[in-house]
């Protein structure tokens, strides 16, 4: 096996129009800048074409498989240059956490998912080994008298593959326990027709969020908006039928202790009609709740199929009074990996036999 090679990424790189930086072992990787001054990556495996960027939370801003947006619909066409959550909220996978994570509660100072989905990064490079070519990068949070810590993540992608590695790590460079949260925010578009599976049994608990009305939802519109919610109520596998027409709005938002399988890892899938999907996979030891978000309005469709995390997206307090907030002593490293796309339907067929936390579909 060759030492693999290192390409150093500089913003001087990235122009409007794409400039070829990389054809290797079947992947082609692109550099281009987005009108609003975002720097960008398209990394084409000739399964699937993600756009990455680089310098901004190293997100996942696209994905397309098979001729198939994978990516939620939101109201953002590119993303913008901020570190407010909602105002450039529309990417395929996003780093949330870091000191706090979630909708901060009233006792919270944190943002809205943290520190880590837009931080900016201070270095960025592309890893290419073998048939394969990943993102790192590095990038530091610090504030004076609370904490420091260093940001380590990782995408590979693999020719001829629609799948995604993510690997997380996360080092307390400050001199005092340090408060940490992390969850990884995988948003798929939902399919007409698709299904939900994963390893949880249909009569298992399922905490599910209690649904409020949106500001913008008028007196007429309530009953419509709610009819989604009450039948879900009723049934709550009715969550996993992706119909045509459903109104999900406000969204839905459930806790899933997803049991791992006897290699530690679960895995998720939405199940299109011809067999192929796409899926999550993660190891529960490292994240042991899965949160699954869903919401489908005319502006805004997305399937949080499960997003990994530490603890519930309530903010730092809430997960400190359930005795969910963990603490990185100085020196101590968290670490995780997330495997992530879509797949064709011998894939999921494979994936889903091979014994190692295959999910139930009943």
């Amino acid at each position: 096996m060759g030492i693999p090679a290192r390409i150093e990424l500089y913003p001087e790189m990235f122009a409007p129009g794409r400039r070829l930086l990389l054809s290797a072992g079947g992947i082609v990787v692109r550099a281009f800048r987005y009108p609003s001054g975002v720097a960008a990556l398209e990394v084409d495996t000739g399964a699937a074409q993600f756009i990455l960027l680089p310098f901004q939370g190293q997100q996942i801003w696209d994905a397309v498989a098979g001729g198939r947006r994978l990516t939620m619909r939101s109201v953002f066409d590119a993303p913008l240059p901020t570190r407010d959550f909602r105002r450039t909220y529309g990417g395929f996978f996003l780093h949330c956490g870091g000191t706090g994570m979630g909708h901060p509660g009233p006792e919270d100072s944190h943002a809205q998912h943290g520190e880590m989905p837009n931080m900016p990064f201070e270095s960025a490079s592309l890893i290419v080994e073998g048939d394969g070519v990943a993102l790192a990068g590095l990038a530091h949070d610090r504030e004076a008298f609370a904490h420091a810590y260093a940001f380590r993540p990782e995408l590979r992608f693999s020719a001829g593959s629609a799948r995604v590695v993510a690997r997380v790590e996360v080092e307390n460079q400050g001199g005092a326990s340090m408060p940490f949260m992390y969850l990884g925010h995988v948003n798929f578009c939902p399919q007409d027709g698709a299904r939900i599976v994963d390893s949880l049994p249909d009569d298992s608990a399922m905490t599910v969020a209690a649904p409020g009305l949106t500001p913008t939802t008028s007196p007429g519109e309530e009953a419509q908006v709610r009819r989604w919610h009450d039948e879900v109520a009723r049934d709550p596998v009715r969550h996993r039928i992706i119909a045509a027409g459903d109104r999900i709005e406000p969204e839905f938002v459930a806790l899933l202790p997803l049991p791992a399988g006897p290699d530690g890892w679960t895995h998720a899938f939405q199940l299109l009609p011809d067999g192929s999907g796409d899926f999550v996979s993660y190891r529960p030891a490292d994240l042991p709740l899965g949160v699954r978000w869903l919401t489908r309005a005319r502006e805004r469709q997305a399937l949080g199929l499960v997003l990994p995390a530490t603890a519930a997206p309530d903010g730092r307090e809430a997960a400190r009074r359930a005795g969910t907030l963990r603490h990185l002593a100085p020196g101590d490293v968290f670490r995780t990996e997330m495997h992530f796309g879509a797949l064709t339907a011998t894939e999921v067929a494979a994936l889903r036999s091979g014994g190692d936390g295959a999910a139930s579909e009943d």
